[in-house]
């Protein structure tokens, strides 16, 4: 009889228990599941295509299939097995990979972009971890056949100008189809690729190669777009390329002095702005900027490598636009580039991901109100006037 009505007791009081429980686990999945995948759908999902408006088209129908919608991001630095710890690793790549798993999804580009500075230890990183590097990169940034991927040589994926070797610029070209000086034309617009890090200006083997690829394409270029009624005879021979002005694609930005002149909420730190940046390791040469200005004039120039934000107006008429991190290793509130371009109109539009501070005030808030709870589930959170009505009781009774 004593045995029964202690089961009787026991059972409701077990089921309580795994009731609570069952919430609990249920609670911390939720904010899991949050943090880690829902909170990228809507952070950009409120990121929208900017418009571009392009005279040569009339027809909405047939302007909507002029236009190329490309994502511009820069600097992901994919941690190595030197410096790359485990945990920076799993968090933060996590982070990119969703970012950009859900960016696709939900943007659908037509071309995605990648400035430079792939990989954070492509310097120096040997044959193997390179390998292991790529295999991690493929998966992290994996797309569907409709949508191109370029990606551009940084000084961590190749090495600076005193690190570089024809070696590590083949084995990233080999990977990513990369060579400086080299056109892309996607829907009438020109593209080019430049590797900065080669245009040191000191005559290297690299540097000859990357600067006589740039000085011949620039001439087929401006063949292009000559006018028939005024032919040059040098372009008599020249294949003749859609007659758009290039983009200019890079890792380092054109010379500028500092960030100085840079704003906005993802620009350089006010204690970094006003430090002066040096020539080819900072910035491009002063000289080097002229000769790709010189070449190209290009109708806008995308790069990164500084890790912040920056628009910058050359010659004043050349717009750059410095594109920070996409990684919360580099930036607490990482962002990339969204671009409507036409072969003679471009509107570009930045687009925000997650904040990481925000995330962790938010697994903070969770954990406090997990451990309240489970506190007040087993009285242990005693509002303090029950605390001090006890502690009266109490020495009244002695």
């Amino acid at each position: 009889m004593l045995s029964s009505s202690l089961t009787t007791v026991k059972n409701p009081l077990l089921k309580r228990r795994l009731c609570f429980l069952l919430k609990l686990v249920c609670f911390v999945i939720s904010v899991l599941i949050f943090c880690e995948f829902l909170i990228y759908y809507v952070v950009i999902f409120q990121c929208r295509w900017p418009e571009v408006k392009d005279g040569a088209h009339v027809g909405k129908k047939e302007t909507s299939a002029s236009v190329l919608k490309a994502i511009i991001l820069a600097d992901t630095h994919l941690l190595g097995e030197i410096k790359g710890h485990w945990l920076d690793k799993l968090r933060r790549e996590w982070q990119m990979e969703r970012s950009f798993q859900t960016a696709l999804w939900l943007l659908q580009p037509d071309i995605v972009f990648i400035l430079g500075d792939v990989f954070d230890e492509g310097k120096w990183s040997s044959a193997q971890a390179w390998a292991d590097d790529v295999r991690r990169f493929h998966k992290m940034f994996r797309r569907p056949v409709s949508t191109e991927l370029v990606a551009i040589a940084g000084n961590h994926d190749i090495g600076f100008h005193y690190e570089m070797t024809t070696y590590k610029v083949k084995r990233f070209g080999k990977v990513f189809n990369f060579t400086s000086g080299k056109l892309l034309t996607r829907k009438g617009i020109n593209f080019v690729l430049v590797n900065s890090v080669a245009l040191e200006g000191d005559g290297c083997a690299v540097c000859r190669t990357a600067e006589a690829k740039l000085a011949a394409l620039s001439h087929r270029l401006n063949c292009s777009q000559q006018k028939p009624s005024h032919p040059d005879k040098r372009c008599s021979d020249v294949e003749k390329l859609p007659a758009s002005e290039p983009i200019l694609l890079q890792h380092y930005p054109l010379y500028r002095k500092s960030d100085a002149e840079c704003s906005g909420e993802d620009s350089a730190p006010p204690e970094e702005k006003n430090i002066p940046f040096k020539e080819n390791y900072d910035v491009l040469s002063q000289e080097a900027s002229q000769k790709l200005i010189w070449w190209f004039q290009p109708r806008l120039v995308l790069s990164g490598h500084t890790h912040s934000a920056c628009e910058v107006l050359h010659a004043g008429k050349i717009p750059e636009v410095s594109v920070p991190s996409f990684s919360w290793r580099n930036r607490n509130n990482p962002s990339f580039i969204m671009g409507s371009i036409t072969p003679t109109e471009f509107s570009l539009q930045k687009c925000f991901l997650p904040y990481e501070s925000r995330v962790f005030t938010i697994y903070c808030a969770a954990g406090a109100l997990l451990v309240s709870l489970i506190l007040a589930h087993f009285q242990l959170l005693t509002p303090p006037f029950y605390f001090a009505q006890r502690l009266i009781s109490k020495h009244k009774a002695v």
